[in-house]
């Protein structure tokens, strides 16, 4: 019963279980590449990923900024904008990752808050009504949102009251991306039929990232780059920022050989007879990341095939790549 449970507060990715398919066995040359948790600092900072603990206070681009300002560079991007009151989780991408971002944006979000009723009900009652608020369900955005206002649906993949005093309840919440915490708070309340506002909210998951998973301030930052500025000191720079694999956690992934690598960071599609290694249960259309077989990152692209197919067929593309990330010429071209 209480696996059941937890399997029930997890985002969608997080429910399937994928095992590796070995299409054809073979090996990496030490001579190209390098595993992705031995890059130099410098390159970490070109291709890394911030779990960064946003405070409440700045928005997510005033915290990006920050960002660029504290590791001397000039590009960040960030997965998902918070609103200037809620603090959590924001991942920060740096230099040539931040377009990694993109495939956060789609990932699901968790969220902590507290929700003040502004009258007392049952707590029966208020879970009856949270009940219908799960699933598919029809959300138009605030009117101080950066999107078009028309109703859309959204999903919550649930909603978990953990302790009520009086009219605060806390809750966690996971949910599609674009879901509008706000505002299901405001519908709860109106469903309710007293009125409801948000009075705190953190997010404690986007995607991938959770608060295990080297959360750090923008103090942390800051000081693990003075660290390694004026020590020579890598330990915490490198507990901050973490490789852009880490931003892949949650898609499917295909490897491929030393040689299939170089056609495809010239942005050419991945062809069946390149692939090493395949992910169990990819679908067509689905975002898929392709990986060198030292785990690096090569591109994202769009699933053409499904697992099985991929194993079975010995030509034809099984992904069209849509973002290169790897740069040219780090493994050998074919002759």
């Amino acid at each position: 019963m209480l696996n059941i449970f937890r399997n029930m507060n997890k985002l969608p990715f997080e429910k399937v279980k994928r095992e590796i398919l070995i299409k054809k066995e073979a090996e990496t040359n030490k001579e190209f590449g390098s595993d992705p948790n031995k890059r130099e600092v410098e390159e970490l900072i070109e291709y890394g990923i911030i779990n960064l603990d946003k405070p409440k206070g700045p928005t997510s681009h005033q915290v990006s900024e920050y960002i660029q300002k504290i590791l001397n560079i000039n590009k960040t991007g960030h997965s998902g904008t918070l609103d200037p009151a809620v603090t959590g989780i924001l991942p920060i991408a740096t230099g040539r990752a931040t377009r990694i971002v993109q495939t956060l944006l789609k990932a699901g979000k968790e969220y902590v808050g507290i929700m003040h009723l502004h009258k007392e009900v049952k707590e029966e009652t208020l879970k009856k009504i949270i009940k219908q608020f799960t699933g598919k369900i029809k959300q138009k955005p605030p009117l101080k949102s950066a999107v078009k206002r028309v109703e859309r649906f959204r999903e919550i993949y649930y909603f978990e009251i953990l302790e009520i005093d009086q009219k605060d309840v806390l809750f966690k919440v996971g949910c599609e991306a674009g879901t509008y915490i706000r505002k299901l708070i405001h519908d709860i309340g109106k469903k309710l039929s007293v009125g409801a506002h948000m009075a705190e909210l953190r997010r404690t998951k986007a995607g991938p990232f959770d608060e295990n998973d080297n959360l750090v301030t923008l103090q942390d930052l800051a000081d693990a780059y003075n660290f390694w500025k004026n020590e020579n000191n890598e330990r915490f720079i490198r507990f901050c920022i973490q490789p852009i694999e880490t931003a892949i956690q949650h898609l499917p992934k295909i490897w491929v050989f030393d040689t299939t690598v170089n056609s495809l960071c010239h942005g050419s599609d991945l062809k069946i007879p390149g692939i090493s290694k395949i992910e169990s249960n990819i679908e067509p259309d689905q975002t898929i990341a392709i990986l060198t077989l030292k785990n690096e990152l090569i591109a994202t692209g769009t699933a053409r095939l499904t697992s099985d197919k991929m194993l079975k067929e010995e030509k034809g593309i099984a992904v069209l790549t849509h973002k290169v990330f790897m740069k040219p010429d780090i493994y050998p071209k074919l002759s």
